[in-house]
This record gives structure tokens, C-alpha cells and sequence, in this order.
């Protein structure tokens, strides 16, 4: 009996590996090296890769460089000693880690940049959110905001942006600013707030408002920065409609906001998405595959991978968050994890 139960079990054992290989056998380990847990969407992509990646069978380590610049350069050097798999980077700043891209890459270690795309020297993938379209969205919405408080497109926008290291909230600013360039009539403001601290973006709306009491609009490139935003205005005096708000990533803070007045609209970043893609294309970066410009389908969302001099690029779409919206669960902000389950792309 005891024989029989052993080949019971050994069977079970068989089948459930063979159904499930992705979770027999790691395909070995991959780091993450992600600039800051300060907000929610760093803490977010933690997760996301995290899941992602293990349903196509890697293990994932993250590195965390507290935003500082020396500090994900020597956490580079260390991964690159342990020869992962690949290492997905999410750059403090992009010039800087430049270097460490290429002694990476000389080593023969695939590099995946995250999120923060870094241009000037070769990568193995980037997964990123459509920036320079986000930043067409917010004008969009802006213009509308604008028309309806003032009867036509014209006011005093502050922009806060994040570090202007990070070519995410440069590229959200070009892509504001060109398409608001059709309206002579608005004036534009635009700030860092450095490192993405939300004390910065607090100063600098506070600042602000004195300096210029007639902003209708601020439009910050986080969340969290809004939050920030927020407890100025209410120093101020300001309740909610008084000043109208948006932000850019996405974040459960930011939906809160939307939901309690205070916020007018968020832009999302497709968290689930751009980390989905990473997982997708994993074997492919791995293996040093060829990874074939085209249409493809992440999480439902329709995606264009392009070749581009630094390397294959995938860029995913966003999406205006507004009150009549806000509590649909695929917002990443409403952290409800996709049941979806990736597949690496053949």
C-alpha cells in the first residue's frame, strides 16, 4: 500500500509539474533595480514585475537606490558581478547610468529599462508607458477644463513637474506643452520638483499661489505631488474646486483625490501593462532572441513595439481617470491585480 501510495503521489507530482512548468523549474534569476519605494507606483512595479515574471518562470530581486544616483550605480556594478539573467532597470537618472548600461551589456547581461527610458546608448527592451501621449491626454483634458471654467481656452496653468533627470516628466511636458501651444491664450508655468519629492511640489504650489492667485489649473506630473499640492491649497484657505487639479500616473492617492473633489482628472500610467510586457518578452531578452517590431496585444491594451536606435521599444497607452470612471478596477490605482496570465511571446 505504502508503494502504491508512493506512485500515487509521484504521478500527482508529474502532472502538476508538467500542467504548471512555469513554477517547476526556474529559469533563473533576474534583478530589478528600482530608483525609489518613496511612492506608490515604485512600490506598485515591485509587485507587478514580481507576478509577472514568475508566471513565465523567473525569479525577481530588487535593489532599491533610495534616489540616489552613486547608490544605483554601485548596486549595477554588484548585479552585474552576479551575472543574472537579465537586470531591469528603472534609472534615477538616465545619464548617469548610461556607463553602467554598457558594462552590463559587455558583460553579456541583458538590460530591460523600465519605465525610464534611457536613449543614449543601446538596452536589450524598454517597456514604457506612451509619455509624450499622456502629456497629449492632460492637454486634451486641460483644454476642456479650461473652456468650461472660462468660457473659452485661456487661464494660468502651473505645471509641477518631477526631477528633471527623469525623462518621463520631460516627456510628459513636451507633449503638454506642444498641443497647448494652440492656445495662445493659456499661460504656463512649469516647475520641478526635485528628486519627485512631494515636499518640493508642496513649496512650489505654495509659492505660487501667492505669486499668482489667478492659477486655474495645476497640473502635477505624479499623484503624490498632487496630495502635496493639495495640503498647500488647504493652507491657503482653498477647498476642493477652488484651484482645479490633475495629475499623471495613476495612483491609489490620486483616485482618492478624484473622490473626494479635489482632484479633476488623473492620466494613467499602465502599470500593469508596461510590467506585463516586460514578462512577455523575458525569454526573448534572455535567450538574446531577435524581439519583432509589431502590434501586440498587453493585458488588452493594443501596444506598438518599434525598433528605435537604443533598442526594441515597447510603448503602451493611457487613460483619462475622472469621476465617472474612477472606480473601474483595470486602473492600477484601484489596486486590484490582473487575473490575466502572460504568455512569453513566441
Amino acid at each position: 500500500m505504502k508503494r502504491l501510495l508512493c506512485s500515487v503521489f509521484g504521478i500527482l507530482a508529474l502532472a502538476i509539474a508538467t500542467l504548471t512548468p512555469a513554477f517547476a523549474k526556474s529559469k533563473g534569476t533576474v534583478y530589478y533595480l528600482v530608483p525609489t519605494l518613496l511612492d506608490e507606483f515604485q512600490t506598485g512595479s515591485v509587485s507587478a514585475l514580481e507576478l509577472f515574471l514568475k508566471q513565465v518562470g523567473y525569479e525577481m530581486k530588487t535593489l532599491n537606490a533610495d534616489n540616489k544616483t552613486d547608490a544605483q550605480q554601485s548596486q549595477m556594478n554588484d548585479v552585474i558581478a552576479l551575472k543574472p539573467k537579465a537586470i531591469i532597470l528603472a534609472a534615477v537618472d538616465f545619464n548617469a547610468l548610461k556607463p553602467s548600461v554598457e558594462a552590463a551589456r559587455a558583460a553579456g547581461i541583458p538590460v530591460v529599462e523600465f519605465d525610464r527610458q534611457i536613449t543614449a546608448t543601446p538596452s536589450d527592451f524598454t517597456s514604457v508607458a506612451g509619455t509624450v501621449e499622456i502629456g497629449h491626454i492632460a492637454a486634451d483634458q486641460a483644454e476642456a477644463l479650461l473652456k468650461a471654467k472660462n468660457g473659452a481656452v485661456k487661464g494660468k496653468v502651473l505645471q509641477v513637474l518631477g526631477d528633471p533627470g527623469d525623462p518621463y516628466t520631460l516627456d510628459i511636458q513636451k507633449g503638454f506643452e506642444e498641443k497647448m501651444k494652440a492656445f495662445p491664450d493659456v499661460k504656463i508655468i512649469s516647475l520641478p520638483a526635485m528628486q519627485w519629492e512631494a515636499s518640493n511640489a508642496g513649496t512650489i504650489v505654495a509659492d505660487q499661489m501667492l505669486a499668482n492667485p489667478d492659477i486655474d489649473l495645476i497640473f502635477s506630473h505624479a499623484a503624490h505631488l498632487s496630495v502635496a499640492a493639495v495640503a498647500s491649497l488647504e493652507a491657503a484657505g482653498k477647498k476642493p474646486g477652488d484651484v482645479m487639479l490633475m495629475s499623471s500616473n495613476g495612483a491609489p492617492v490620486g483616485l482618492d483625490l478624484i473622490r473626494k473633489g479635489w482632484l479633476n482628472v488623473e492620466v494613467e500610467q499602465p502599470l500593469y501593462a508596461q510590467a506585463a510586457a516586460v514578462a512577455m518578452f523575458m525569454d526573448k531578452v534572455a535567450g538574446k532572441q531577435e524581439i519583432k517590431p509589431g502590434d501586440y496585444d498587453v493585458l488588452g491594451l493594443k501596444s506598438v513595439v518599434t525598433k528605435e536606435a537604443w533598442g526594441p521599444n515597447i510603448k503602451i497607452p493611457g487613460a483619462a481617470i475622472t469621476k465617472a470612471n474612477v472606480d473601474n478596477p483595470a486602473f492600477w490605482g484601484n489596486q486590484k491585480p490582473p487575473t490575466d496570465t502572460v504568455k512569453s511571446v513566441e
